[in-house]
């Protein structure tokens, strides 16, 4: 067996190191034996979502967002359809946005894809800073966040209630950051967001598995590095 990564259009999407996740995914999946690959999928492709355990879209600016949309929306049923069947994607700020109905820019709206009833509006400034979000299974989560965009959930569990930083959007008096829904994650963290994150990381390492009928149970790892790393953002800035 092995797991299979659908890492689409990079040389677009991965502002702020994104491909670190998948750097994290790899080796996190090696030092278990668990065998597994990343195809990186560029230009127009054909893409069948079918055989991949995961699909990652990582984040860029508004033109590459737009450019990526557009080669998406033609396979918006097949992506619709492999989330609504259990697929597992990771989607980080542009490519958070572009799950969404829209992304309403000052001159333009651009149309997502619908697959998330969140929607997405240009505000005054950027929200940029270290964040640290709380979920109730994984813990903290910590991240760095750049974005314009103030996203509006509606009724979807978000990936976790903010403890500092902006997260979705900086005009709820509640804030929380991110969504999950079904078997994807889709936040604004980056920097990059699963190497300091090995809980979550783990999650989605689980959720490959049992989509593909395995256990999901994973032998542990030494995480002393990277619980050093995401340690020292919890205590600088949402330490009480």
């Amino acid at each position: 067996m092995k797991l299979r990564i659908a890492h689409l259009y990079p040389d677009l999407l991965n502002l702020y190191g994104d491909i670190g996740n998948i750097t994290t995914l790899t080796k996190r999946c090696t030092w278990r034996g668990i065998d597994i690959a990343t195809d990186q999928i560029y230009g127009n492709e054909p893409i069948h979502f079918s055989d991949y355990d995961l699909i990652f879209l990582g984040g860029g600016s508004d033109r590459e967002q737009l450019l990526v949309r557009d080669k998406l929306i033609k396979m918006k049923s097949e992506i619709t359809s492999y989330v609504e069947n259990g697929g597992v994607l990771l989607a980080v700020c542009g490519g958070y946005q572009l799950l969404g109905s829209y992304y309403k820019l000052k001159d333009e709206t651009i149309k997502g894809l619908d697959i998330l009833n969140i929607q997405t509006e240009i505000g005054q400034g950027r929200l940029i800073g270290d964040i640290v979000i709380k979920n109730e299974k994984f813990g903290t989560i910590v991240g760095f966040e750049n974005h314009g965009g103030r996203t509006f959930i509606n009724d979807h569990t978000p990936l976790g209630r903010v403890i500092y930083g902006n997260g979705n959007n900086d005009t709820e008096s509640e804030k929380f950051e991110g969504v999950m829904y079904k078997n994807v994650i889709a936040t604004y963290l980056h920097g990059s967001l699963l190497p300091k994150n090995p809980k979550l990381a783990d999650h989605i390492i689980k959720l490959m598995l049992e989509q593909r009928g395995e256990s999901g149970e994973l032998s542990p790892l030494d995480d002393t590095a990277e619980n050093e790393a995401h340690s020292y953002i919890v205590n600088r800035f949402a330490h009480n």
